[in-house]
C-alpha cells in the first residue's frame, strides 16, 4: 500500500482523506453511545464498565494482529481509553475526585483512564476522596492503594474497611521522576523542591550531576515543587511529567530515578457492581472470629485452596476495635464474587469477611 504514495503530499492527501473517514465513523459511534446513555439512564445502569472496554481492546488487538496492522496492544488501548472516556461524558458527565494536587500521579492515573474530558475534583487527602463518594457528589474516586518499593498505603486500607465504597478499578502505573527547571544552566539552581521521598527515589542523579549540596526543600507534592520551581528561575522541582507540564516548567531530565521499576497500584473507587470478565480479581478485608486461637488464619485460609482459589496478596492491619488489639487481613484473589467457587468461599465465612469489590485485573 505504502508505494503507491510516492510524494509527501500523496500521504498528506490520503491521510486528510482517512482522517476524514475517521472522523465520520467516530460521530456514528457516539450516537450510538448517545442511545446506550439514554437506556442506562433510564435503567438506574452504571456508565463505567471496564469489563467491558477490556473486551473491546482484547478483540481490538487480536484483530489488528490478523490484518499484520501497525497498531500493538498498547497502542490500541492508548487510542480507545481515550474514547471510551470521551464516550462515557456523552453518556452521563460524571465527575472524579482524586488525591490532588493537580499534576500528581493520582491526577495522571485519574485521566489515563477519564480522559481530557472528565470534570476532575482535586481533595487534599485520601479520606477526603471517600467522604465525597459516601455523599454523592462524584461518582468515581482514585486513591493509591500500594507502592512497590514503599508497600500498602495504610490510609486507604483503614478507609475501605469501613466505608460503603467499592473497588472497580485497578490501575498499575510506573512511576517516572522529572528534573524540570527554568535555569539555564545547572549551576545557577539554588534550590530543588520536591516531596520528602522525592530527594531520596533521586539521590543517585543528585550526586551525578553535581546536585547533592544544592538546598533540598521537602514540600507537600511534586505537584506543589513544580509550581514553585515555576516561579523561580534559580530553583528546580523534582516533579512528574505531567506536573512540569501543567505549570510550564521545562523539563530537563527524564526517568531521574534511582530504581526504574517503581510501580503504584492505584484503585478506581465507586457504588456499583461489576460484572464478571473471567479475568478478575477480588478484595476482601478479612477478621477472624477466632484470631486468638493457634492456626486459625491457616485454617481461614486453607478453604482458598481447597476451591482452587489463587491468592495474590494478603497484608495485616490493626483493626482498631475498641474490644481490643486485633487485626484485618486485606486479601487479593484471583476470580470475582459471582464464581461458585468463591461465592461458596464468602458464604461460609460471611460473619468474617468485608467484601471490597471485584474487577478487572489491571495489568503491571
Amino acid at each position: 500500500m505504502s508505494t503507491q504514495y510516492k510524494t509527501l503530499e500523496d500521504c498528506r492527501v490520503a491521510i486528510d482523506s482517512i482522517d476524514e473517514q475517521v472522523l465520520t465513523l467516530l460521530n456514528q459511534r457516539m450516537e450510538v453511545v448517545h442511545r446506550v446513555g439514554e437506556i442506562k439512564n433510564a435503567t438506574g445502569g452504571a456508565i463505567y464498565r471496564p469489563e467491558r472496554e477490556k473486551a473491546i481492546i482484547e478483540r481490538l488487538t487480536q484483530l489488528s494482529q490478523k490484518q499484520n496492522g501497525k497498531l500493538n496492544k498498547a497502542a490500541i488501548e492508548a487510542i480507545f481509553l481515550e474514547i471510551f472516556a470521551v464516550a462515557r461524558n456523552l453518556e452521563r458527565p460524571e465527575k472524579v475526585a482524586y488525591l490532588g494536587p493537580e499534576g500528581t500521579f493520582t491526577h495522571q492515573a485519574a485521566e489515563s483512564r477519564f480522559g481530557a474530558m472528565s470534570e476532575y475534583v482535586s481533595l487534599n487527602s485520601i479520606e477526603a476522596v471517600f467522604k465525597e463518594l459516601e455523599s454523592k457528589r462524584v461518582k468515581f474516586g482514585v486513591v493509591p492503594i500500594e507502592n512497590s518499593r514503599d508497600g500498602v498505603v495504610g490510609e486507604t486500607l483503614d478507609l475501605l474497611a469501613r466505608s460503603s465504597v467499592k473497588i472497580v478499578a485497578e490501575i498499575f502505573m510506573p512511576i517516572h521522576i522529572s528534573f524540570a527547571t527554568k535555569a539555564t544552566s545547572l549551576k545557577d539552581i539554588k534550590k530543588i523542591y520536591s516531596k520528602d521521598k522525592g530527594f531520596g527515589e533521586c539521590r543517585e542523579f543528585l550526586a551525578e550531576y553535581g546536585l547533592s549540596n544544592v538546598e533540598q526543600i521537602p514540600v507537600e507534592s511534586t505537584a506543589k515543587a513544580a509550581i514553585l520551581a515555576s516561579k523561580d528561575p534559580h530553583s528546580a522541582a523534582i516533579c512528574s511529567h505531567i506536573a512540569a507540564k501543567l505549570y510550564n516548567v521545562p523539563v530537563l531530565y527524564e526517568n531521574i530515578e534511582d530504581v526504574h521499576d517503581n510501580m503504584t497500584r492505584f484503585v478506581i473507587l465507586s457504588d456499583f457492581k461489576n460484572a464478571p470478565s473471567k479475568d478478575d480479581k477480588t478484595s476482601i478485608l478479612a477478621k477472624l472470629k477466632d484470631a486468638t486461637q493457634a492456626g486459625s488464619l491457616v485454617h481461614f485460609l486453607s478453604d482458598f485452596e481447597k476451591a482452587n482459589i489463587n491468592l495474590s496478596k494478603i497484608e495485616s492491619r490493626p483493626s482498631r476495635d475498641k474490644d481490643g488489639f486485633g487485626y484485618w487481613f486485606f486479601i487479593d484473589f484471583y476470580g470475582h464474587i459471582d464464581d461458585e467457587n468463591v461465592k461458596n468461599v464468602l458464604e461460609k465465612h460471611q460473619d468474617e469477611i468485608t467484601w471490597l469489590g471485584s474487577y478487572v485485573k489491571g495489568e503491571a
